[in-house]
């Protein structure tokens, strides 16, 4: 098979979150003990840093990988989802893994895949930690998928743990309270590692020191540091709490792995050039000012549209999509109601039907037209946008992946 061959069997053939839902999810780590004794036990051979959270991971990843990458360091990074090619979940300073490794991998274990039936995250994952071994990376920033105990991730001990924060997503999977939702996140606490943690509420910070007490682990509540303001090339507001995340896990880091101010300055205004990161509060136009950011919870879209609501702009337009299991009723009160709506659907088997988006949206006043793509909606909030006008592209990171 070549690589898109490759690719597309790996899609259609093994059960995957980002495109199918609830169905695809796993509830231990049998299949991912047994790939990784499959394939030699790659996640004993990698040193790493490890990050979960609601929102925020692929930032925080993302920033500690160019602050890495900027004092010289061999830095593997494995992110997900992806928004254009399957590679850009696992990079090596900011390159993608090349076709011809993916293509290798699958071709030498596809009879135990098959056997086992493994999960495409599963999958992936075996292959991420199989290329950082390979190519013997110094470090690695491994993001968590979802939750964080039971996720394929959850086998590596890493130099420290991260925690960025705790929001009502994935509830079917991970509970349906904060302190429910934060068990799972701490299940990557391990004994003796020290864990930073980015946010916490008053529902959350006892599940986190009560995990940590319990593993006898350091903890650290990064919002409560006092930090350096480092202006960075990722410009959202919520940023700001991702950076302290990020200097705190840096100043843990640095008797293993010294890293100079300058380093951090650099990495800091450089993540997209240094490591391709994409989608998070990103202007894809001007003249109207367009700007696609990945938000999909309430606990992000409460940050963002607090962030929209300060732009300066004469009329507003709203491209608008979510996937099939998104809590309507949790999001769409947050969406300003002296705005245009374009409604779409995403082009993945969980997307949402753009009519029934549209007609819950009615009900909180969100009032607009249908669409029957992504891009078609977009055309036509730039073709009715004044040039003084601003169009957020938003709801999903899939309605994202197709305006990029």
């Amino acid at each position: 098979m070549d690589y898109k061959e490759t690719v597309e069997w790996m899609f259609g053939r093994l059960p995957m979150y980002q495109m199918q839902g609830a169905s695809a999810y796993k509830k231990d780590l049998t299949n991912t003990l047994l790939l990784a004794d499959h394939l030699g036990n790659p996640e004993k051979k990698i040193t790493a840093i490890h990050v979960a959270g609601t929102n925020g991971k692929g930032s925080t990843s993302n920033m500690l990988a160019s602050i890495l990458q900027e004092a010289g360091y061999k830095t593997g990074l494995y992110t997900s989802p992806h928004l254009k090619d399957f590679r850009e979940r696992i990079k090596i300073n900011g390159q993608d893994i090349p076709e011809s490794f993916v293509i290798g991998f699958i071709e030498r274990n596809k009879p135990f895949f098959e056997e086992q039936e493994l999960s495409f995250f599963e999958m992936t994952v075996g292959l991420a930690f199989d290329y950082f071994v390979a190519e013997q990376v110094d470090i690695a920033v491994i993001e968590v998928g979802m939750g964080g105990r039971l996720d394929s991730t959850n086998i590596i001990t890493p130099l420290v743990s991260v925690i960025t924060n705790i929001g009502m997503d994935h509830m079917q999977f991970l509970g349906n309270t904060l302190q429910e939702i934060a068990m799972e996140k701490a299940g990557i606490i391990k004994p003796g590692i020290p864990v930073v943690i980015g946010e916490y509420t008053p529902e959350t910070r006892p599940v986190f020191l009560a995990k940590a007490k319990a593993c006898s682990s350091p903890v650290f509540f990064a919002s409560d540091e006092v930090t350096g303001d480092y202006p960075s090339d990722l410009v959202g507001d919520y940023q700001n709490y991702n950076k302290k995340t990020v200097l705190k896990t840096i100043e843990i880091l640095q008797e293993r792995f010294p890293v100079t101010q300058k380093n951090i300055s650099e990495g800091l205004l450089h993540v997209s050039k240094n490591t391709g990161f994409a989608g998070r509060w990103q202007q894809v136009h001007t003249n109207p000012t367009a700007i696609a950011d990945t938000a999909h919870n309430s606990h992000g879209l409460k940050i963002v549209m607090a962030q929209l609501q300060k732009q300066k702009f004469g009329a507003l337009h709203i491209v608008l999509g979510v996937v099939n299991d998104k809590d309507l009723a949790d999001i769409l009160p947050l969406f300003p109601k002296n705005a245009t709506y374009y409604f779409c659907k995403p082009i993945v088997p969980r997307g949402l039907d753009a009519k029934l988006l549209q007609g819950a949206a009615t009900g909180y006043g969100l009032n607009g037209n249908v669409y029957n793509s992504v891009t078609s909606a977009y055309e036509d909030a730039l073709a009715n946008a004044s040039a003084n006008d601003f169009i957020y592209i938003g709801g999903s990171t899939f309605v994202v992946a197709e305006i990029l």
